[in-house]
């Protein structure tokens, strides 16, 4: 079939000025010329599908182009696209689920809070429905119980959103480390074509597959032990008011910028990261108490 860029442009969504930016851009096949006209067909119409598909994916343009040029040179996309959908797929079993706004006050007392729930809204614990004012979309049914089981224990509802806050933080940060570590010591070699070859991309999603559920083993694991061993020294304290302060003794965990800590590990390396934070923190505490005491000296003469 015959297009011209207006009828392309409808068939494809795309406007007339995002197609010719395409072409400037080496991403689309220039048309046919035929006298005064330019003709496309429904290869451009495909392309442009692609791109499009791709520009979902998340893919850049200058990413798209070299993924395009590799299929033109005949390496297909499939394998590239199978890694693409494999990463992009759920990493939980669970299902989203809806409550409507009369389910959601019930949950919570029976009052009515449009803080709070703006405040779901924004943590993306609920989404609003489009076209319904009453309803509203539950990404994880657990964590939403989680809150249920919080409020209904004595905990205020800013408490909980404090707390889940501060705990997607931390979460965040292990799961950078652990797709940083998977890379570096099972991905990279997969990676170093751009884009891979359709036998590398194919083998790497088959990896994705197998270490998908490790990430969760991990944390399940550290989080029942870290629980067993604070719960027991916190159940300790309060039934012993003369112990130390029960996290005297054990390691801290402390949020820091994530450009602090790119800057730290291009200084002194990933394995060295950790002692040199905790030099640093000690030579600093060290410069300020030397400061106190000379400022006390200098005041008492």
């Amino acid at each position: 079939m015959e297009y011209r860029i207006e009828d392309l442009a409808h068939h494809s969504g795309a406007t007339v000025r995002t197609i010719r930016a395409y072409q400037d851009r080496g991403l689309l096949p220039r048309p046919e010329r035929r006298g005064r006209s330019n003709v496309y067909g429904d290869a451009h119409l495909a392309r442009l599908r692609q791109i499009a598909d791709l520009l979902d994916r998340g893919y850049t343009l200058a990413s798209i182009k070299e993924l395009l040029e590799a299929w033109d040179a005949g390496r297909g996309l499939g394998g590239v696209l199978g890694l693409a959908a494999e990463v992009d797929g759920p990493w939980t079993d669970e299902k989203a689920d809806r409550i409507t706004r009369a389910e959601l006050d019930a949950a919570f007392g029976g009052t009515p809070d449009e803080a709070a729930v703006a405040d779901a809204v924004a943590l993306g614990v609920l989404e609003p429905v489009q076209g319904s004012d009453d309803e509203f979309l539950v990404p994880s049914p657990q964590e939403l119980a989680v809150a249920v089981e919080l409020y209904a224990a004595g905990v205020p509802l800013s408490a909980i959103s404090g707390h889940l806050r501060e705990l997607r933080g931390q979460v965040e940060h292990i799961a950078s480390r652990f797709l940083e570590f998977t890379t570096e010591h099972v991905f990279a070699r997969y990676l170093g074509n751009h884009p891979p070859t359709e036998a590398d991309a194919a083998e790497a999603a088959s990896l994705v597959r197998r270490l998908r559920p490790l990430a969760q083993q991990t944390v399940d694991a550290e989080l029942a032990r870290a629980m067993r061993l604070f719960a027991t020294l916190h159940l300790r304290r309060h039934l012993d008011p003369e112990l130390p302060p029960e996290h005297a003794d054990l390691p801290q965990n402390v949020a820091l910028p994530a450009a602090t800590m790119r800057a730290v590990r291009a200084l002194v390396g990933e394995e060295n990261t950790p002692a040199f934070i905790s030099a640093a923190a000690e030579r600093e505490v060290q410069a300020r108490t030397l400061d106190a005491l000379a400022s006390t000296h200098l005041k008492s003469e």
